[in-house]
């Protein structure tokens, strides 16, 4: 086994890196998250003039130190670490600025829970120290969720609610229903203090099946009848929702097309 060379290094390496913990490959997955952050958020200028489409197949990479580069894919077959999203350059120029950085930003996802479960794998973690590891990853935004501002909304909700937080990032737009950290809200609640209370129950069930709302649930408000719906009801993602200017629920829609 042990050759001249970098057979020998990596096999030494290999047994070194039997002795590595979930907790180690979690500060690598944390340090290169936060370079990818930086490329995608404070340094954006500089990253997209590196993205030249003019150039190769490009690759953005977060680094173990918190800094990013963009370069080349490794030429070896297979790489030394699972390779990022390969030609993020040549859709710079044919898309909105924004939906570009958020299309790598869910690429840059993929890719650092890639490097953190060959790690996993190659440093042969169990069941369990596979789960504390993803446990740990998912505590944290995704880059997705920061690029496109749904974690700062996340990040004003009270303890245990975050999810129902990105519940509200289209709602949150509307000028009449940003007082949801738990659970829908509507205007009238404001106004008319507890007076409406059959009606404050009524604005809690989905207009589409009729259910209450569950603490954590993605629920999205129409914007024409201000009625609430289950987005698994009308078929609405939170990453759909996101791109979505004014919602019209399905009834608001056909009425439309009646006229």
């Amino acid at each position: 086994m042990d050759g001249d060379g970098g057979g020998a290094a990596a096999g030494a390496a290999a047994v070194h890196h039997h002795t590595r913990s979930p907790e180690d490959v979690f500060r690598d997955f944390r340090a290169r998250r936060a370079g990818i952050v930086k490329a995608l958020t404070t340094d954006v200028e500089k990253f997209y003039q590196m993205c030249d489409p003019e150039k190769e197949n490009l690759c953005l990479y977060g680094l173990p130190n918190e800094t990013w580069e963009v370069t080349l894919p490794a030429e070896e077959v297979p790489p030394e670490l699972p390779e990022p999203a390969l030609g993020i350059n040549f859709a710079r120029d044919g898309m909105i600025e924004k939906d570009w950085l958020s299309l790598v930003a869910v690429h840059s996802d993929a890719w650092l829970l890639s490097v953190a479960f060959y790690f996993g794998a190659r440093f042969g973690f169990d069941k369990d120290a596979r789960r504390r590891l993803f446990t740990m990853i998912n505590n944290l935004p995704t880059v997705y969720e920061v690029v496109t501002g749904v974690a700062k909304k996340q990040s004003k909700a009270p303890n245990g609610s975050s999810k129902s937080s990105k519940s509200n990032s289209k709602p949150s737009k509307q000028t009449n229903s940003n007082s949801k950290p738990v659970k829908p809200s509507h205007p009238k609640e404001e106004d008319s203090g507890h007076e409406d209370a059959e009606e404050e129950d009524q604005a809690y069930l989905c207009g589409s099946c009729g259910e209450s709302y569950a603490n954590g649930e993605f629920w999205i408000c129409c914007d024409i009848c201000e009625k609430w719906f289950h987005g698994k009801c009308v078929r609405i993602t939170p990453a759909k929702a996101e791109h979505i200017k004014q919602y019209k629920c399905p009834s608001c829609s056909s009425k439309r097309s009646r006229e």
